[in-house]
């Protein structure tokens, strides 16, 4: 007779059968049982567990949906930088890309590995002795945010993965990166669903996966049909491996490994493949955007190292935009900030690179005619870095005999007030200050990341609070700490959302003075300029006071700026408005300091990548400094600031015989 099942042994054994099956329908998707006969295992062991809570455990499938709410995301330091990849859009581009690996080994043979580059969001998951303990986002390749109970409830990602697939060398502990995405059917569903309950739809598969895995409730998350594939296996310093095995092992272990990944003995295969993989694109269930080329040798990879924020040793090679074909309904004119009227195609929605298409801008009047774009057209459309979509040309075999050329407006859609159209631009402008289009724009860019950056404060909250009375000016956002207890009971937001909102809002009054001016929005000062402004009058009240000839003495400031500078500080309202935002704590005064000048006179070129800041931060400093920041080299530049991969501006600074710096020099000459 045999021996009955202790609770334990059975506990033990519908957990290893549950991830038999989930490992064959999630990652194989070749599933041996039904979805009844699954679930029955399923409510069994939940059964057994309670009655038997002190035998739960964290790697039971029934903890895959956590119960309690997370209620924020801790930053997670990345022991190995989540690098991004450096992009390539041509053939020739990746031939030099091959050529710079083959110089950087010295004449060592060596391979690549190619894979599909799926449009998802990468993670970074650990696991310690075969169990998953963390998961954490990408962030800013060196801090990330923690995201366990969310992964979690991805099903293809293991809870307890096979240690003895693995080298030995791992199985105390190792880190899996991967892309979490989501396919294309499971997002046209889910947007399905939302439109019948009447709710907004998403955008794109991309946006949707990134939204998700930030949701504080584990138990929406796991309502939502993520996938992933793994594609990076990380060991201690001392692990050597190839790529090419690293995948195999992945999959061994338990892992969802994108199954189109090729070994390749020189850059003419990689070149095939990628050709392959770019005709063959649109028969995939999921999206990519293009392929990945990484040297196959991790030793190599460690000979041939990184450069600021990438790797020297991979690339990512992305398809050429797409484009479809639909039907142009009708043209509607949007209002922007500055009372600029933009015309937008209102199109049959068409499926496009991630995305449903079904509106795309048109830029102004004059494109319009350019192209002879008309109402009822069909046209041909395009994903400009597969992100912005935009109409590129008619099919004037389809178009209708009855069609007419577009006229411009003469009132404005929004608030019915005349339009003009100065002498010398394209565009078409609403004279009303008080458009409620143009409050809405204005206050968007007033808060916005390179101007006061008030974290939380987007397009969505801004209109509804425009809309229920609580903005119509910039100084209005620092009175709403006044209506607090009123704000908290509005829907989807609540007393946490609220205090963090208020919370950003005051760090924003330790903006610049430089950022605080381009947030003003005063036509035609761009960040650049608004900095130089600073930097030229050191406070509002002299800029304020300036006439046009003191102006124009500011660099990359001509008659254009300086006349609607002039223009926009004789309007009462907005001195008066400035006068409630100095009240409120905003900065109108640069602040002073010891090296101020130290370059003045001197002009900078910035070629290639710094990897001690942005592009945008080195401009700052240097205008900060008293020095010229410029876009070209020629023989009256004093500086050539060098990074990593520096383009053509480093070849014609030697062939002019510019001063070339690197990094640590530069940032010697710009040390306080």
């Amino acid at each position: 007779m045999q021996r009955a099942e202790t609770p334990e042994e059975k506990i033990k054994r519908l957990r290893e059968e549950i991830r038999r099956h989930d490992y064959n329908y999630y990652v194989l998707a070749n599933p041996e049982i039904s979805d009844y006969e699954y679930d029955m295992l399923v409510k069994e062991l939940e059964e057994l567990e309670k009655k038997y809570p002190h035998l739960i455990t964290p790697d039971s499938p029934t903890q895959r949906v956590g119960s309690d709410l997370t209620r924020e995301f801790p930053p997670v330091e990345h022991r190995v930088p989540m690098l991004s990849l450096a992009n390539t859009y041509s053939e020739e581009e990746l031939l030099d890309f091959d050529r710079r690996v083959r110089e950087g080994l010295n004449g060592e043979s060596y391979e690549y590995v190619t894979e599909l580059k799926i449009d998802g969001v990468s993670v970074s998951l650990i696991y310690k002795n075969g169990y998953f303990v963390q998961a954490a986002t990408r962030g800013d390749g060196k801090v990330g945010e923690e995201i366990t109970n969310n992964v979690k409830t991805i099903r293809s990602v293991p809870l307890l993965v096979n240690l003895e697939k693995l080298p030995e060398i791992l199985r105390p502990e190792f880190e899996v990166r991967g892309e979490i995405f989501m396919s294309v059917e499971a997002f046209e569903k889910l947007n399905e669903q939302r439109a019948l309950n009447g709710e907004k739809t998403f955008a794109n598969p991309r946006n949707l996966t990134a939204g998700t895995l930030k949701l504080q409730d584990p138990k929406i998350v796991a309502q939502r049909p993520l996938d992933i594939f793994t594609y990076f296996l990380l060991g201690p310093e001392s692990y050597e491996s190839t790529q090419f095995d690293d995948l195999n092992y992945l999959k061994a272990a338990g892992f969802k490994v994108n199954p189109h990944f090729k070994l390749c003995k020189n850059i003419e295969e990689v070149l095939a493949y990628c050709r392959e993989w770019e005709r063959k694109r649109d028969s995939l269930p999921y999206e990519i955007d293009g392929v990945v080329i990484k040297v196959n040798s991790t030793v190599q990879q460690k000979k041939l190292g990184t450069i600021a924020k990438s790797p020297r040793w991979a690339v990512a090679f992305k398809f050429k935009a797409r484009q479809a074909k639909t039907k142009l309904h009708k043209i509607t004119w949007q209002v922007g900030r500055t009372g600029t009227l933009t015309p937008v195609a209102e199109l049959e929605p068409v499926f496009l690179a991630g995305s449903t298409i079904s509106r795309a801008t048109l830029h102004n009047i004059d494109e319009i005619r350019r192209k002879d774009i008309r109402e009822g057209d069909t046209v041909i459309i395009e994903k400009g870095g597969d992100v912005i979509p935009k109409v590129v040309g008619v099919v004037l075999s389809e178009r209708r005999p009855d069609s007419k050329p577009v006229e411009p407006p003469e009132l404005c859609p929004v608030c019915g007030s005349p339009v003009f159209n100065p002498a010398d631009e394209v565009a078409i402008f609403c004279v009303n200050s008080q458009c409620p289009a143009q409050i809405k724009g204005r206050l968007i860019h007033f808060a916005s990341r390179e101007a006061m950056d008030i974290d939380g404060f987007g397009e969505a909250l801004i209109e509804q609070f425009v809309d229920l009375g609580y903005l119509k000016t910039f100084p209005d956002i620092y009175e709403l700490k006044n209506h607090r207890d009123e704000l908290i009971k509005i829907e989807r937001l609540g007393e946490r959302s609220v205090d963090n909102l208020l919370a950003s809002i005051e760090k924003s009054k330790e903006q610049p003075f430089h950022r605080v001016l381009f947030a003003l929005g005063i036509r035609f000062v761009g960040a650049g300029v608004a900095l130089k402004l600073a930097h030229r009058f050191k406070n509002i009240d002299a800029l304020i006071n300036a006439d046009a000839q003191t102006l124009e003495e500011t660099p990359d400031v001509g008659s254009k700026i300086s006349e609607s500078i002039l223009k926009y500080f004789a309007d009462e309202h907005n001195r008066q408005m400035i006068e409630k935002l100095r009240e409120a704590g905003l900065k109108f005064e640069e602040e002073t300091s010891s090296a101020t000048g130290k370059l003045e006179g001197l002009s900078f070129v910035l070629t290639g990548t710094l990897s001690s800041m942005s592009r945008n931060e080195a401009k700052e400093k240097i205008i900060a400094l008293g020095g010229k920041f410029v876009s070209s080299v020629s023989s009256k530049t004093d500086y050539v600031v060098v990074g990593e991969n520096p383009g053509s501006k480093y070849d014609k600074a030697k062939k002019l015989g510019v001063k070339t710096v690197g990094e640590e020099e530069f940032l010697k000459l710009i040390e306080e």
